[in-house]
């Protein structure tokens, strides 16, 4: 399971350190891509397996599944750990998340999350303010 907020720098090559305890659960390759709110997600292989089986059963008559697929799946890259720990971040991805300099790794269960130290810190700060009415609809889930 990935849990935890790590801090990181991305060097100049486009390489960002995975925290360690994350490694044994991602195994040797892993998939990057586009996330939701302007970070990028991470999967192990196995939990990327289970989503996209799940991504195809999606109704492909539906624009707004197609649209999502799309970007999902073509911003998609296979990445592995060099002996220092770093995956090499493609240079769409880091557009995409503008992701600079300072970056937060965020485990959030079967997947982890890159963010852009900035953004990173206006989520938990607007995020803290509503915690507790999010846990409050959070029982309309059942939780």
């Amino acid at each position: 399971m990935l849990l935890g907020e790590f801090q990181h720098n991305l060097d100049n090559k486009g390489r960002l350190i995975i925290p360690s305890k994350f490694r044994e659960d991602l195994g040797e390759r892993f998939i990057v891509t586009r996330g939701l709110d302007g970070c990028l997600f991470g999967y192990p292989m196995e939990s990327w397996s289970l989503l996209e089986s799940k991504l195809r059963e999606l109704p492909l008559a539906k624009k707004e599944t197609r649209a999502f697929t799309r970007f999902f799946y073509s911003g998609a890259t296979e990445c592995g750990l060099d002996k220092q720990g770093r995956a090499n971040i493609p240079q769409h991805l880091r557009e995409y998340a503008v992701l600079d300099k300072e970056c937060v790794v965020v485990g959030v269960s079967n997947r982890f999350e890159i963010w852009s130290a900035e953004k990173w810190n206006d989520f938990s700060k607007a995020t803290s303010e509503i915690f507790d009415d999010i846990a409050e609809d959070m029982l309309d889930f059942g939780f």
